[in-house]
């Protein structure tokens, strides 16, 4: 009896050995590691598109959502957009299937439970990317804000959905600290393999607190939609700019805004260069 306990023990063990195996090897595959760079310069060339429609808001001329799925849609008006939209479903792809390995095996993205669920979340945001990026080079991409404000109807109309809200707002909200911190602290340069140089160092010092700026006023309008019992203010990215410029001072912040979005597109560069994949 315990022989075929031990017996099946190893055969996990050998079965586990070879998923890491497999995963380790599709990670450090040439192609994997193209597809990860080519995922970070679409990236950001989406930053700088969101940065434009940022701008035009701020000087009230806007055409478009400003948000990823608004210069995903601004990408598919044109032929060469179009191509950079299937490079970005490969790049976006690539980059969920790295992630998902530094998952997998210890060691690549780190042993403890706190970098793992990191790095698989950043697997799950990077594969909903690539099927957002499809879905515009197909030519059926929908408004990010809709899918948004749809999600928090239905998670409020959940048992606790009120508490599930406000905990989804928190987490965006902490996830915004995280990078403003990840800025200021200029640990995004552990994200690379060498010094990118003084450029790629100053537009990540903007562009990441930026994000995270924007992400902490995203999750606050999810804590009060929570409070209200209301999704009428969850309209993701665009929205939390929108709601940035009815304050005072609005039109200079979101400005500001476009600026460290700009910022980030240009590091996103940087990294697809430099990253330590």
């Amino acid at each position: 009896m315990s022989e075929h306990r031990h017996s099946g023990s190893a055969s996990g063990g050998d079965v586990g050995d070879r998923i890491e195996d497999v995963a380790e090897k599709a990670g450090d595959h040439p192609a994997t590691r193209a597809a990860v760079r080519t995922g970070y310069a679409v990236n950001g060339l989406l930053h700088v598109l969101i940065a434009w429609i940022c701008l035009q808001l701020a000087m009230l001329h806007a055409t478009g959502d400003a948000d990823q799925s608004g210069a995903l849609a601004a990408l598919s008006q044109h032929t060469l957009g179009r191509v950079a939209l299937w490079l970005g479903v490969a790049g976006f792809l690539g980059l969920a299937l790295w992630q998902l390995t530094e998952v997998i095996v210890p060691g690549l993205g780190g042993d403890s439970w706190q970098s793992r669920l990191k790095d698989g979340a950043k697997a799950v945001v990077y594969a909903i990317l690539a099927w957002s990026a499809f879905g515009f080079a197909r030519g059926t991409g929908s408004s990010g804000k809709r899918q948004v404000q749809g999600f928090t109807t239905n998670l409020l109309g959940a048992p606790a959905g009120r508490l599930l809200v406000a905990a989804v707002g928190l987490g965006i909200i902490g996830v915004g600290i995280y990078h403003v911190v990840k800025g200021l602290r200029r640990t995004f340069l552990h994200d690379l393999e060498e010094d990118p140089g003084p450029v790629a160092v100053y537009a990540g010092m903007l562009g990441y607190p930026t994000r995270g700026i924007a992400l902490a006023v995203v999750g606050g309008l999810f804590v009060a939609a929570a409070m209200a019992n209301s999704s009428s203010r969850t309209n993701g990215l665009d929205g939390a700019l929108r709601f940035l410029l009815d304050q005072p001072y609005g039109r200079v912040v979101v400005a500001f805004m476009a600026l460290g979005f700009a910022s980030f597109g240009v590091y996103s560069f940087f990294r697809a260069r430099h990253a330590d994949v």
